[in-house]
């Protein structure tokens, strides 16, 4: 089973300094303004947890780290406490990195690395990218795990530094994709367009959601999207939908639609993998 770590309380130093802030500034108001620079220059990030998994989130044994923060309202999210950045904890640069120094003998006996997830992990982008530059100074395997949906926010440079891609194509049909997220599914194919063009390794996931992807014709199109990429897509992974996380939207106060949608059946979780795998799609 995962072993998942809350990071506990704010790390930054709240330390006033004397003369530094801005004339009428209060001294909250001059921590929130430190904060926010620090999180512009990316040496501080706003992070839900963190967990050691292994076979999950990308080969070997993985510190898979969740950032808080996130473009996409998913009808399905198990996690929407990571929906906003203010509602994480506040995480040196430092801090992760020491983290994972920890473990480089558990990457390099198992296969395995460091995965970035969120919420959205590129919500972050300048932190997350210093983190894979200090990850990949100390050969360790990266991974970022995204909907692709905010991938203009990764230059070309800080792809550089991603050995693995998991991206989410929640839907293949644009109506049904914003049904889904309330988002445009067009950046998701941008972005892995970009991957296939920069030879990144990809793995796709894709959720099946009983009445909202499981279409026969949405599949199709999902999988017309992943031929789009055919010297970078190493595995399709289907993933039967769960609502382990209507516990937390109703303690938000949120409004859960599935509440009435059970798992998918059986049958129609394989008809979705027979459907990828007729495509010479390696399917999980």
């Amino acid at each position: 089973m995962p072993q998942q770590i809350a990071l506990g309380l704010p790390t930054v130093s709240t330390e006033r300094r004397s003369g530094a802030g801005i004339e009428g500034m209060s001294e909250v108001e001059f921590q929130r303004s430190d904060r926010l620079a620090a999180i512009r220059e990316g040496t501080l990030a706003s992070i839900h947890s963190w967990e050691l998994v292994t076979a999950v989130d990308g080969p070997g044994t993985r510190m898979t780290v969740f950032f808080n923060g996130c473009p996409l309202r998913c009808v399905y999210c198990h996690n929407p406490d990571t929906f906003f950045m203010k509602d994480g904890h506040d995480v040196t640069l430092d801090e992760l990195v020491a983290r994972m120094k920890r473990y480089r003998g558990v990457f390099r006996a198992t296969g395995g690395g460091i995965t970035l997830s969120g919420g959205e992990v590129l919500m972050q982008p300048v932190f997350v990218e210093h983190l894979l530059q200090r990850a990949k100074a100390m050969g360790i395997h990266t991974a970022l795990d995204t909907s692709g949906f905010l991938g203009a926010n990764a230059s070309d440079e800080f792809l550089e530094n991603v050995d693995l891609v998991l991206l989410d194509v929640k839907s293949g049909i644009p109506d049904v994709y914003k049904r889904l997220t309330t988002r445009e599914l067009q950046p998701t194919i941008d972005f892995g367009d970009r991957l296939e063009r920069l030879g990144i390794r990809i793995w796709i996931r894709f959720v099946v959601v009983p009445g909202w992807s499981d279409g026969y014709e949405n599949v199709e199109r999902v999988a017309d999207i992943v031929e789009r990429w055919p010297d970078s897509v190493e595995r399709v992974e289907v993933l039967p939908f769960h609502n382990m996380g209507q516990d937390k939207w109703d303690a938000l106060g949120l409004d859960y639609q599935l509440r009435d949608v059970s798992a998918p059946d059986k049958r129609v979780v394989e008809r979705v993998r027979d459907q990828f795998a007729a495509r010479g799609l390696r399917t999980y």
